[in-house]
C-alpha cells in the first residue's frame, strides 16, 4: 500500500523558544489534566492544546519549536500524570475528531478521539462483527492504536487496516498495519506523533448477536473490575504464560496501600485513588507491588499504565 503523505509548512518561520504558534482551536497554559485523567491526580500541562482539525494540528506542529516535547493524551484511562506536571505541549483531540463512519467492505473509519464503545456500537448497528472487544476498552481510538490495546482475546492489530498520523514535524502520513510494528501493548508510533484516524475492518455479522456479545463483555467488566473507582485500568502487562493479577495476588498485595493509593481488592491488577492519593502515591504503590512480585515469583512485571511528566 502506498503511503499517503501531506505537508503543512508554517506560513511563517518556526517559532522561537518559549513561543507557541497560533491554532484555530485552543491553547491553555497550565492546563489541568487532573480534571479528566481517570485517577484525577497529577500536575498540569505546560501547554494544553486542542486543535480544531487535522490541518490545524499539522500546521501547529510544523511551526512549533522542535525542542518542545509533544505528548498526546486521550481520556487518560491508562495514565499516571506525575505531580510536577507535563513539560511542553500536551495535545488533546476535541469532539471534531470523534466521528465514526461506516464504509464498504465491513470497514469503519474512526477519528482518533472516538471512544472504543462508540466504534463497537457503530459496528454493531452496521452488522459488522469482530470489533466487540472495543466495548471493553475505555480509551480513545488514538490511544488504542498507539498501544495496541486489547481485551477478551483480541487486539487492535487484529482489526486495523491503517492509521493516519500527524508526525511531530507536522507531516501527515497514513501508515498501513504492517508499518506500525505491533507487539503486545506496543507499536512503532513515533514519539510526539498524534494518531488522528484509524480504519478498522471486521466481518459480516448479526447485529443481535454482536449486541449480545457486547453486553456480555460489559457485564463481565462490571463484575470483575472496579469501574466506579478512580483508577487507571490494567496496571501491569501480563508476562508470557502468566496473569499479572494472579502474580500480584500471590505476592500478598491485594488491598495493599501507600498513602491514599490502594491495590484493588476486586481486581489485583488495578490501582485505586481512594480520594486523597497523589500520583507519587500511586506510582510508589505500583513499584512496591513490582518489588514484592519479583521477590515472590522471580517475575519482573512491566508497567502497562503510561507514566508521563515530572515528579512534584
Amino acid at each position: 500500500m502506498k503511503l499517503q503523505e501531506q505537508s503543512f509548512p508554517p506560513t511563517a518561520s518556526r517559532t522561537r523558544p518559549g513561543e507557541l504558534p497560533v491554532v484555530a482551536g485552543s491553547i491553555e497554559p497550565n492546563g489541568s489534566l487532573a480534571d479528566f485523567i481517570w485517577f484525577r491526580t497529577g500536575g498540569p500541562a505546560e501547554w494544553l492544546v486542542r486543535p480544531s482539525d487535522e490541518q490545524d494540528l499539522a500546521r501547529f506542529l510544523a511551526a512549533l519549536d522542535p525542542a518542545l516535547p509533544v505528548t498526546p493524551v486521550g481520556v487518560g484511562s491508562n495514565l499516571i500524570v506525575r505531580d510536577g506536571g507535563v513539560p511542553g505541549v500536551v495535545v488533546r483531540l476535541p469532539k471534531s475528531f470523534s466521528k465514526t463512519i461506516v464504509e464498504p467492505g465491513n470497514r469503519l473509519r474512526s477519528g482518533g478521539g472516538a471512544m472504543g464503545i462508540t466504534v463497537a456500537s457503530a459496528a454493531r448497528d452496521a452488522g459488522i462483527a469482530g470489533l466487540e472487544f472495543l466495548r471493553g476498552i475505555p480509551g480513545t481510538v488514538g490511544g488504542a492504536v498507539r498501544m495496541n490495546a486489547g481485551a477478551y482475546g483480541r487486539e487492535v492489530k487484529d482489526i486495523l487496516v491503517e492509521a493516519r498520523l500527524v508526525l511531530r514535524d507536522g507531516r501527515v502520513e497514513t501508515w498501513p498495519l504492517e508499518r506500525l510494528g505491533y507487539t503486545y501493548r506496543h507499536s512503532e508510533v513515533p514519539d510526539g506523533a498524534v494518531v488522528v484516524e484509524a480504519l478498522f475492518e471486521g466481518v459480516p455479522g448479526d447485529p443481535a448477536e454482536i449486541g449480545a456479545e457486547m453486553d456480555r463483555i460489559a457485564a463481565e467488566r462490571e463484575a470483575s473490575q472496579p469501574l466506579r473507582s478512580r483508577t487507571g485500568g490494567s496496571t501491569f502487562k501480563n508476562p508470557p504464560g502468566a496473569k499479572a493479577w494472579k502474580l500480584v495476588d500471590e505476592a500478598g498485595c491485594r488491598g495493599l496501600t501507600v498513602g491514599g493509593a490502594q491495590v484493588s481488592e476486586k481486581h489485583c491488577n488495578f490501582l485505586l485513588n481512594l480520594g486523597t492519593a497523589s500520583s507519587a502515591d500511586i506510582e510508589a504503590l505500583g513499584e512496591e507491588v513490582r518489588r514484592r512480585v519479583l521477590a515472590n515469583s522471580g517475575v519482573s512485571l512491566e508497567w502497562e499504565i503510561q507514566r508521563i511528566g515530572v515528579e512534584g
